[in-house]
């Protein structure tokens, strides 16, 4: 295996709010990562029963939503149902249908998604800027 290979897909950002879980998506998303993932949120809602979320889509490739355990996303998704007030998705705009798909219609929270190019207004939109 190479050193690289190991890189997390998923990675913080570092913000100036507390009640914000900021994160880039690099890459392949392997189950691996997806599980980190709903770990690092889980501690997120153990800190603040009500947050925004920002996803950063830098260079994604793919996520393996098939080897993902349906469990784990059922859970997610419960968890974010109950956590997530708002969520920010900058870039590629398969991630927007992904959410829509993934979560009941109409959203239980607000969500926007902005382009590559507009990342300032999203971190405006929540009030907020990566540090």
């Amino acid at each position: 295996m190479n050193h690289l290979d190991a890189v997390p897909a998923i990675r913080r950002i570092d913000t100036n709010r507390d009640a914000l879980f900021a994160i880039d998506v690099v890459g392949n998303v392997s189950p691996r990562d997806a599980e980190n993932l709903f770990g690092l949120l889980e501690a997120a809602y153990a800190l603040h029963p009500r947050i925004d979320v920002l996803v950063r889509l830098t260079d994604h490739e793919s996520i393996d939503w098939a080897n993902i355990s349906e469990s784990t996303l059922r859970e997610g998704a419960a968890h974010a149902l109950d956590h997530v007030v708002r969520c920010a998705a900058i870039g590629e705009p398969e991630w927007a249908s992904f959410v829509r798909d993934f979560f009941p219609s109409p959203l239980p929270f607000q969500f926007r998604r902005f382009d590559s190019d507009d990342e300032p207004s999203a971190w405006q939109w929540l009030g907020a800027r990566p540090i």
